[in-house]
């Protein structure tokens, strides 16, 4: 293949790349004979994110969806409790608090940055609110200020869902630290990625030592491989929650470049941005907001056409030519799950106006030889 044929090749929404010393690491996991979980690349890994965010304990998961449901289960949310969520986000959110029997209150969203409007969740909460799920899409944290004087005022519980988040911060603060609990995902659809898994952080003491229970199967293993027990037992309620050994290894080899992946998803992020300011400036579509107080890390770059109609063949278009732009969440409150299992806090109007009119761009680490192709594809179509 030429490299002309390389350019006009299908350019993928996205796409895993290797950092370099996945290979070898994977073949240390091998080597040490120790695959299942808490070995040394898991430890590593802990360390590294532990550091990173200056927090104290992280246990890495086999995915987000575990760390939202191992999140759900340390709350100890239940029949007859409330958590409240917006509905622009993945099913994982909602269904770590429908599995504990507990019901999902969506709420909408802010029409600028996406992100959950806090006065939305003041309207929402009731008695039986017990926690708030707080989503940082896109990268982009969400205003926690607020958020975290409702739930002090109400003495609730926020779950931050950081999955798309690591490397972005609030105010100086690493995302993810904020709440009482965050999550991250490390999907190879993430910055960081592994394949599958994800990680949970504690930022409120009250949750430490139930959560090295819950998180080895309910039982005091930690406590007996540091020699303070003779044998473990189940104490409590737990399930197996963490990663293995080699989704550990290609995770450190990814989370060592994390700083190179920033920076260069960065740089293609802001040439979009700078690429699509005549569409936003002749009404064709808008561009993402970002909050003067807030850091993202150019998780995805994404467009809000002038309905759905326009939207969907927009996206018909650019497959015709080869290049994926998907559109992202369908509402949580307008699916058959929403409807069964949880219950909506109002209409939601800029929820369902974002998913019909939303539509994500490739993005990823090395694309940057076929970013032309895309911006030059975009602004032929749309001005067109």
């Amino acid at each position: 293949m030429t490299p002309r044929d390389s350019l006009r090749a299908a350019i993928r929404y996205s796409r895993p790349v290797l950092m370099g010393r996945e290979h070898d690491y994977v073949r240390d996991a091998l080597d040490q004979g120790h695959l299942s979980s808490n070995g040394p690349f898991t430890h590593r890994c802990q360390s590294w994110l532990a550091a990173r965010l200056s927090v104290s304990p992280v246990y890495l998961t086999h995915s987000a969806t575990a760390a939202l449901e191992l999140a759900a289960l340390l709350i100890g949310i239940g029949p007859g409790d409330e958590v409240v969520l917006p509905a622009f986000t993945f099913v994982s959110c909602a269904n770590a608090i429908a599995l504990r029997g507990a019901t999902p209150v969506f709420v909408d969203i802010r029409a600028d940055t996406l992100n959950v409007d806090p006065d939305q969740l003041a309207g929402a909460i009731t008695p039986r609110t017990r926690a708030i799920v707080a989503v940082h899409y896109a990268g982009v944290p969400c205003d926690m200020a607020p958020v975290m004087a409702l739930a002090g005022q109400h003495q609730l519980i926020v779950i931050e869902d950081a999955a798309q988040a690591l490397m972005s911060s609030y105010r100086g603060k690493p995302a993810g630290t904020l709440g009482h609990l965050g999550v991250f995902s490390f999907h190879d659809t993430k910055n960081v990625i592994s394949g599958e898994g994800g990680a949970i952080v504690m930022n409120d003491a009250r949750f430490t030592a139930r959560a090295e229970i819950a998180y080895r199967y309910g039982t005091d293993r930690g406590a007996f491989d540091r020699g303070e027990r003779k044998h473990y037992e189940w104490i409590d309620l737990g399930s197996s929650f963490a990663s293995n050994e080699i989704t550990a290894a290609v995770l450190l080899a990814q989370l060592e470049r994390a700083e190179d992946i920033t920076q260069a998803r960065h740089a293609m992020w802001a040439r979009y941005h700078s690429a699509f300011a005549p569409l936003e400036a002749a009404g064709i579509a808008r561009r993402p907001v970002i909050p003067e107080d807030v850091q993202h890390n150019a998780h995805l770059y994404y467009l809000l056409l002038r309905d759905q109609d326009s939207r969907d063949r927009f996206i018909a278009a650019m497959r015709a030519d080869g290049i994926s732009a998907p559109f992202h969440f369908v509402p949580l409150d307008d699916s058959p799950g929403g409807r069964r299992y949880a219950r909506a806090h109002g209409a939601l109007p800029n929820t369902h106006a974002a998913a019909a009119r939303l539509v994500r761009l490739p993005l990823w680490f090395g694309m940057e030889p076929v970013q032309d192709r895309v911006i030059d594809t975009v602004l032929g179509l749309l001005k067109s």
